[in-house]
């Protein structure tokens, strides 16, 4: 069995990328993290670390990460929060019943899917 220790990002700019991330999901920077660093890590639960990388992002993720609100915000609270981050839409693809999920992109285009919290599943 392995552990994962890191969900790393190639980015062009680590340390604002990293402070996007830490705002969205409350990770807190490993404490010897410089602005000019080449790799940031955030820390947590899921550790975050953020890598510069010469080239551009050119094609879809072929892993993204799925997120839910913290405990008692809804789905759609916590689209408009990371809309306020710097996050975009790139899919809404929530469904009349209430099923369904956002696709965001994070202020260096990843993708990530904002999914119904545990507690809207369970009401519908």
């Amino acid at each position: 069995m392995i552990h994962i220790d890191y969900v790393t990002f190639d980015c062009a700019r680590p340390y604002e990328l990293a402070s996007f991330w830490s705002e969205a999901a409350g990770l807190a920077f490993h404490p010897e993290t410089g602005k000019d660093d080449d790799e940031v890590l955030l820390v947590g639960k899921t550790n975050l670390l953020f890598i510069k990388v010469p080239e551009g992002k050119t094609v879809k993720n072929r892993v993204h990460l799925d997120v839910t609100g913290a405990e008692g915000a809804t789905r759609d609270q916590e689209v408009e929060r990371l809309l306020t981050l710097g996050a975009t839409v790139q899919a809404d693809r929530r469904n009349a019943d209430g099923g369904g999920w956002v696709t965001m992109l994070d202020p260096e285009g990843n993708e990530f899917c904002v999914c119904r919290s545990e507690a809207e599943a369970k009401q519908g």
